[in-house]
């Protein structure tokens, strides 16, 4: 059965943070609070684990996944960025917004876009998921909670479990999220292309 880690939004327990750090590391995929909603989690080098995240949400390697950064710095590992594009990034970052950029070598080919070589990589600007990032070491790799044959994330923690019970590890559980997707910006060509306007602003960065 699926743990279930009550955490406090603001100020989350470290030790309930090492515990989720822990399953992850083991390979276990978790759902987790993000600043747009809840999503599915797994260690980003671990084959199966990503292979059981694509299960649970029944999409297949033309589904970009995304890797959740706790910064900049850690994001430019696997993203080539040129000076521009990190000037718009950085206006964006943390935030909710999902960007498209051509991948490094640090990321797996198998997670990667099969004919593009591209990644979705995002900062999140959500106090629990920074601190649990903090204490994994390493970016996550996500998708939005979106059951099979639904349309709208899952954004109660009791709902995740009881939908859930056996496929995930456990759920971090932070209260309720804002409920609207990230605004995703391709910026693998030669200008920047809006994939879709979510929560994050167009404005904060000058598109």
């Amino acid at each position: 059965m699926a743990q279930h880690f009550e955490v406090h939004p603001q100020n989350p327990q470290p030790r309930l943070l090492k515990q989720a750090a822990a399953l992850l590391h083991g390979g276990g995929v978790l759902a987790v609070p993000t600043d747009s909603s809840y999503a599915l989690v797994c260690h980003l080098d671990d084959k199966a684990a990503a292979e059981n995240l694509r299960r649970i949400r029944q999409v297949d390697d033309k589904h970009h996944l995304t890797l959740l950064c706790r910064d900049l710095s850690e994001l430019s590992r696997f993203a080539r960025v040129d000076n521009r594009q990190f000037r718009l990034l950085k206006l964006g970052t943390p935030g909710p917004y999902t960007f498209i950029l051509e991948a490094t070598k640090e990321v797996p080919r198998r997670l990667s876009h099969p004919s593009r070589r591209t990644i979705g990589l995002r900062v999140p600007d959500h106090r629990v998921l920074q601190d649990l990032l903090a204490l994994f070491g390493e970016p996550l790799l996500a998708t939005t909670l979106i059951p099979p044959g639904e349309t709208e994330a899952l954004n109660d923690a009791e709902d995740i479990l009881a939908r859930f019970p056996k496929q995930l590890q456990a759920v971090v559980d932070a209260g309720a999220c804002p409920m609207q997707p990230t605004t995703v910006v391709d910026f693998s060509g030669e200008e920047p292309e809006v994939v879709r306007q979510g929560r994050g602003d167009l404005a904060r960065l000058g598109l």
